[in-house]
């Protein structure tokens, strides 16, 4: 199921709308820090600049010793504060301010300097990072302003860690929410799906269930539905006429092979030539097969088969179906052989599964030359049987492998040998309802018929 849903169409819409839904979250939150940390930033840079511009306004006014008044001033009102300064003379020699040395670090482009404070901290044992402008005086003197950015550093960080919590708590949620929605979707599919495998099994009156929500799936439903009901009417229509057609013409060709039996009877007493009655007898025969073949495929196809199906030991019925068919292998003088796996049991009506082995094992007789082999094999591996039937006849041509399992279908397109062309229609409607694969195969020379079913392999099971 996880793997189905992994899969599932509805988990990749929802993925690529939680990828285009956390790609705009993340452009939104990467605004919100720039707009944010970034501002405070520039706001440290524009205060520090300013107090530059105070500073060098009052040793314009005031010279050195007002300069210096006004740097012990401002410390004495917040000795633990975030201000830095730092006068020097010309050779860097502290003269006032809170840095007993000026930094040794590069200045960047715009003239900023940036350098940890050791020592900082109300505890006195922190390293900070600190942000300062230099600026020369008249006099050769050095004076050096910045502040204590550790505050502004955390709090940056905190936002960083704010930002990326709300960013995977907004993956983990559409996520979720991705799961959820493509679970409904999901329950919402497989109940079309199923329905519609127990209609191809033959349950032509199976129908979606509604939810009566209004939404795209019911409205999906309702319409899928009424095409339900109208293809079941065609078909049932169609399904009445050919079986009343069947139904009507069996009758009188019965009763026409019985005249004609009584017309034998009378031209073989009267000394006449009784081949004319005996090839309109083989006619009327043929006839009452197809007839009978085509209302057998209807019933197969309509019968609710689980409900009278039954354990039934293949390696038995393969035998049983080969005894019926070993002297007609050898009056046509060939080699049939049969290699089957004890045990292999399957569900089904056994009948029905004599009857298509039977079709398959007669046709592969029919096919094979003289002097040909047959064989049959039955076995089971992880829970799955397969039954074989390998001959060296003609074979049938790859492009018309499937088109053999058609109603009425032959390769011989002259139609002039014996056949209705419905033997193989019949096995593939009883492998339908048993919910077995059929497929064929080149045995090189000739065909191999591959039958694959689920099995249970055990001598517990009573046979039916």
């Amino acid at each position: 199921m996880q793997h189905r849903l992994l899969h599932s169409f509805s988990f990749r819409l929802a993925f690529t709308y939680m990828t285009l839904f956390g790609a705009s979250v993340l452009i939104l939150l990467g605004f919100i820090y720039w707009s944010t940390a970034a501002y405070m930033s520039r706001q440290a840079d524009a205060t520090i600049a300013a107090e530059i511009t105070g500073l060098a306004e009052r040793y314009d006014l005031d010279g050195l010793a007002g300069l210096i008044e006004v740097i012990n001033e401002r410390l004495s009102r917040k000795p633990t504060g975030s201000s830095i300064y730092l006068l020097t003379t010309t050779i860097k020699t502290p003269i006032a301010g809170n840095l007993n040395r000026w930094p040794v670090v590069p200045a960047d482009k715009g003239g900023w300097l940036n350098f940890r404070l050791e020592n900082a901290g109300r505890s006195k044992n922190e390293i900070h990072l600190a942000r300062a402008r230099s600026f020369f005086l008249s006099g050769g003197f050095h004076l050096l302003v910045g502040r204590d950015i550790y505050a502004l550093e955390e709090t940056q960080k905190r936002i960083i860690q704010t930002l990326i919590l709300g960013f995977v708590i907004t993956l983990l949620l559409g996520g979720a929410g991705g799961v959820v929605l493509s679970r409904r979707v999901m329950r919402r599919l497989e109940s079309i799906n199923t329905t519609s495998r127990e209609i191809i099994n033959g349950d032509l009156s199976r129908r979606i269930p509604l939810q009566h929500s209004g939404d795209e799936f019911d409205s999906l439903a309702t319409n899928l539905n009424a095409m339900l009901d109208r293809i079941e009417d065609l078909m049932e229509g169609v399904r009445r006429v050919s079986d009343s057609i069947a139904h009507d013409l069996r009758t009188p060709l019965a009763r026409l092979c019985n005249r004609l039996e009584l017309l034998r009877s009378e031209a073989e007493k009267s000394g006449c030539n009784p081949d004319l009655a005996e090839q309109a007898m083989s006619d009327a025969d043929g006839l009452l097969k197809t007839f009978n073949a085509l209302l057998r495929i209807a019933r197969i196809e309509t019968r609710q088969h689980s409900e009278t199906f039954s354990a039934t030991n293949m390696d038995t019925l393969l035998h049983d179906v080969v005894e019926l068919y070993e002297p007609l292998a050898e009056e046509k003088g060939q080699s049939l052989s049969l290699q089957a796996q004890a045990g292999v049991f399957m569900q089904g009506d056994r009948d029905l599964l004599f009857q298509a082995m039977a079709n398959l094992l007669d046709n592969a007789i029919k096919y094979t030359p003289s002097q040909g082999q047959i064989e049959i094999t039955l076995g089971e591996q992880a829970g799955h049987g397969r039954i074989t039937i390998a001959d060296s006849g003609i074979g049938i041509p790859e492009a018309e492998r499937q088109q053999v399992f058609q109603r009425f279908y032959r390769l011989e397109k002259s139609r002039t040998s014996p056949g209705s062309g419905l033997g193989l229609s019949l096995v593939e409607a009883v492998a339908r309802i048993h919910g077995m694969t059929l497929w064929l195969e080149d045995n090189q020379p000739g065909l191999r018929v591959c039958c694959e079913f689920p099995a249970t392999r055990t001598t517990n099971i009573n046979e039916s």
